[in-house]
């Protein structure tokens, strides 16, 4: 059987599987979720074995350190997936819940009811974690997901997904609601994105030349999961301290993800106190710091930063810094170069603060913390899709309610219309 096939036999199985199993119970669903976590520990020496297979492969391409970062799985990952899936088993469930319902004067009864969104596919590079937590979540959320990572995790890929898919065949639950495509071939992705007669939400997450061409070719409608540009504004009015902690943690702490650091904004009023501070504490973990020619002028052996640079998600241990004259300004910068992913303004002033919460248009936005916390588990959730930087009809980490939509179910009692 050809590639297109396949892939159409496995959305046609995914749509069906949905349909079939709306009457799933909370009950089973956690039932099945608690031991989808037990079978990721019960595997973990057979999942990092073959996890090693996928990065001997990208050390022998020489892959970036940062890639490596996020496809390597170690025993602490693993029970970090784990933990996740019964986080999810503990959350409500979402599905069946009235949003609001009313009563209208010829005595219809309308609910609006929490539903799922149907067949979801999601296409992801590198990190094979999200392999678990997109199973977990789709399945709590009652959709189907046909899982597409990519190449170079493969071997990872697959070994959680047998694992995870085996819990579904021991409880007798329709194997469709958890798909894999296994082709390494990048026409499945074309294919894939044009099934809109089976497909309900294309969501990809990873590089900008993958989400690019998803956005290109797609018929279905796709939520975007994009880079993280993330900024840190430092006020006049911040607790230096705090500002260097801060920003210490928001760009060494794992300087190879999305909620990252990658530019830092710092007021005139305390530049001269302050990048002396930061630099000092960067240069400990070997930060290499592009600047602004204010901040050549402070910092010795700064790397001038271009316009290229205020918009580069670096995914590295490199940061572009800017002095800016006032708050104004530094809200026009994030809103100009930032990717609207997470953004942290650090002061004392509350007033500020409500500004910078207020103007800058990101999924995510904090006073007086790393932007590292835009993370579903971090947020309670249990864990993530992916992190939405569209608008519509989700922003920022998307767990169980941004995997629904809803519908109207109105009771009457013979009523018709005059």
């Amino acid at each position: 059987m050809d590639i297109k096939n396949q892939i159409i036999n496995i959305a046609k199985d995914a749509q069906e599987a949905f349909r079939v199993s709306l009457g799933l119970t909370m009950q089973i669903k956690n039932k099945v979720l608690k031991e989808m976590a037990d079978a990721l520990l019960h595997n973990k020496v057979n999942i990092i074995r073959e996890n090693q297979k996928d990065l001997k492969n990208a050390v022998k391409l020489k892959m970036a350190a940062a890639f490596i970062d996020r496809l390597t799985l170690t025993e602490k990952t693993i029970l970090q997936m784990s933990d996740s899936l019964r986080e999810i088993a503990a959350l409500p469930d979402p599905i069946g819940e009235t949003i609001k319902s009313w009563r209208r004067p010829n005595g219809l009864f309308i609910k609006k009811v929490r539903v799922p969104i149907g067949v979801i596919a999601i296409i992801y590079e590198s990190r094979p974690n999200v392999t678990s937590d997109c199973v977990g979540l789709c399945f709590k959320s009652g959709n189907s997901v046909i899982l597409r990572g990519g190449s170079e995790a493969l071997n990872s890929n697959l070994s959680i997904y047998k694992t995870l898919k085996a819990v579904l065949h021991k409880n007798k639950v329709s194997d469709g609601l958890v798909n894999m495509i296994t082709t390494t071939d990048r026409k499945a992705i074309d294919v894939l994105v044009k099934l809109n007669d089976y497909i309900d939400l294309v969501m990809p997450r990873g590089g900008e030349g993958l989400i690019k061409k998803v956005v290109s070719l797609s018929h279905v409608p796709v939520i975007k999961h994009y880079k993280g540009v993330c900024y840190v504004y430092v006020d006049k009015e911040a607790d230096l301290k705090k500002a260097v902690e801060i920003c210490y943690n928001a760009k060494v702490q794992r300087p190879g993800v999305c909620n990252a650091m990658e530019g830092m904004l710092v007021h005139k009023d305390i530049a001269n106190k302050f990048l002396p501070l930061i630099a000092a504490r960067f240069e400990t973990a070997g930060v290499l710091m592009r600047g602004c020619a204010l901040t050549q002028k402070i910092i010795e052996g700064v790397q001038k930063a271009t316009e290229k640079d205020y918009r580069t998600e670096y995914l590295d241990l490199i940061l572009s810094v800017k002095v800016v004259k006032d708050l104004s300004e530094g809200i026009y910068h994030i809103n100009t170069y930032g990717s609207h992913h997470s953004d942290t303004i650090v002061t004392e002033d509350g007033k500020a603060a409500l500004e910078f919460l207020k103007y800058v248009d990101s999924a995510c936005v904090y006073q007086n913390a790393s932007t590292r916390f835009t993370d579903g588990n971090q947020f309670g959730l249990g864990a993530e899709i992916g992190i939405s930087t569209d608008k519509l009809h989700a922003r920022g980490p998307m767990g169980l309610e941004e995997l629904t939509t809803y519908k109207y179910t109105i009771f009457g009692t013979g009523q018709v219309r005059k």
